[in-house]
């Protein structure tokens, strides 16, 4: 009897075990092949860089509250249709890590509670929605709110880990497509950055390109809108002028002008945002001769090359 239930015991044992052993080989992921687009074949990875100022981080959305005395920016939590997440675009994070991309996009680059939206998914879905071959669209946020263009000289801790994120994320494969830049609101209220601004930004395309060894790196560079009160900007004219003098290659400016301003006279409104998103879309059809993109007759605005 005693034997008899001593080798129950065992067989149990062994029972236990084996279940144990199938859990941990399912749990592995090592040992199973997860059908999403984060583990999926980077090598295709249609790669775009994200960066500039607060417009670029996201800011559609925000609003200012008192809570407990102590004013607060919070973002009203609404996704438009134009910046739903797909399964075939993803972003790049805070932990170095690739997701499915979802707003706000540029959470823990930069800002945490005061984040919102910004032009970044209704880009990639506008890309996806004219281009159905496009492939899997890689976003690597790495905008800086309240940066001026010195912020971003080689050596600089935005321009450094600009960088930084985008070797690692090609780390595993992918061919970066292009640069969204819009940027300029911090430059507009000195003299010092607006008169140097073209010269300062010339030289940011030259180092970039060079530092990632992408010669002819494509730039989306959005022509900063007119300000509005109660934000300050007497030196705009100075930086639209330098903005619209940019000659180099590859480059390729759309004027922003236009666009939904919120109350604050400075950050752009979300419905402003999903329209940013598209002229950079429209821009980069532009740029590769996508000749039957006709985006002219919904947003009139103006390209440059």
């Amino acid at each position: 009897m005693l034997k008899h239930k001593s080798s129950d015991e065992i067989i149990l044992i062994l029972t236990f075990l084996l279940l144990v052993s199938n859990l941990f080989w399912l749990m592995n992921p090592k040992s199973v092949t997860k059908c999403n687009t984060t583990n999926s074949n980077k090598k295709n990875v249609q790669i775009f860089l994200l960066a500039g100022q607060s417009n670029m981080s996201g800011r559609g959305g925000i609003s200012r509250k008192v809570v407990g005395g102590n004013v607060t920016e919070i973002w009203d939590g609404f996704v438009p249709e134009e910046c739903k997440p797909n399964h075939k675009i993803i972003r790049f994070n805070a932990a170095q890590k690739w997701e499915e991309a979802h707003e706000p996009l540029n959470y823990g680059i930069d800002c945490l509670s005061s984040c919102g939206l910004g032009p970044g998914m209704a880009f990639a879905n506008e890309i996806l929605k004219k281009d159905t071959n496009f492939g899997v669209i890689g976003l690597v946020p790495c905008a800086r709110g309240g940066t001026g263009l010195y912020r971003w000289n080689r050596g600089s801790y935005a321009y450094d880990d600009l960088i930084k994120r985008t070797k690692l994320a090609l780390k595993d494969g992918g061919i970066i497509r292009g640069l969204l830049w819009y940027h300029g609101e911090g430059d507009i209220r000195t003299n010092n950055g607006s008169s140097s601004y073209k010269i300062k930004f010339e030289k940011f395309v030259n180092d970039l390109r060079s530092d990632l060894n992408s010669p002819n790196l494509p730039i989306l560079l959005a022509i900063l809108p007119y300000p509005k009160k109660p934000f300050e900007g007497p030196y705009i004219e100075v930086v639209r002028a330098a903005q619209l003098g940019i000659n180099i290659s590859n480059v390729i400016k759309f004027d922003a002008e236009g666009l939904e301003i919120g109350s604050d006279g400075i950050h752009l409104t979300t419905p402003a945002q999903i329209q940013l998103g598209h002229m950079f879309a429209h821009a980069f059809f532009c740029l590769n001769n996508f000749t039957t993109f006709s985006f002219y007759k919904f947003f009139p605005f103006n390209i440059f090359s």
